[in-house]
């Protein structure tokens, strides 16, 4: 009687799962890096392999950052350099990460928050071609970077 009980929920995950998988098209990607503790240094560009099976299809290209309640600024500016349908693009981004109040936006719990940004929209990175990421603000090493993730959703 117990396995019965136990089986039929682990059958609808399975089920959710598939069709959570199945939602995913070939040509998105999501890959995230974590940053050293002792910061991320100026030059230290972030790489990211696309990896897209589908290079033909467009969509928006997207940047993810977690940082800790540590972090000192509020706000991170990126330089995010990628391959857009055969052409090297160099795009900067400002993600806002606390109003005037020092209250941080994002989501999260704890000492940890993820904030997001859109890079780019109707674009068609190269697949296999890196995506490149690097903090432009005004230090030598930024602290309170824990990750950077970059990611691309197809229409």
């Amino acid at each position: 009687m117990l396995n019965v009980r136990y089986s039929i929920p682990a059958a609808v995950v399975a089920m959710v799962m598939s069709a959570v998988a199945g939602c995913t098209s070939p040509g998105d990607f999501s890959h995230y890096t974590e940053v050293p503790p002792e910061g991320w240094a100026y030059g230290n560009a972030l790489d990211f392999d696309t990896g897209r099976e589908d290079s033909l299809s467009r969509g928006d290209l997207e940047v993810s950052l977690r940082h800790n309640i540590d972090y000192p600024y509020s706000n991170l500016w990126l330089e995010i350099c990628y391959n857009n349908n055969g052409r090297q693009t160099v795009d900067t981004v400002n993600i806002p990460l606390a109003d005037v109040h020092g209250r941080w936006y994002g989501r999260g719990f704890g000492a940890s928050r993820q904030a997001e940004a859109v890079v780019a929209t109707d674009v068609s990175p190269l697949s296999g071609a890196p995506v490149k990421v690097r903090h432009i603000m005004r230090v030598d090493t930024l602290r309170g970077v824990e990750a950077v993730g970059v990611y691309f959703r197809s229409r």
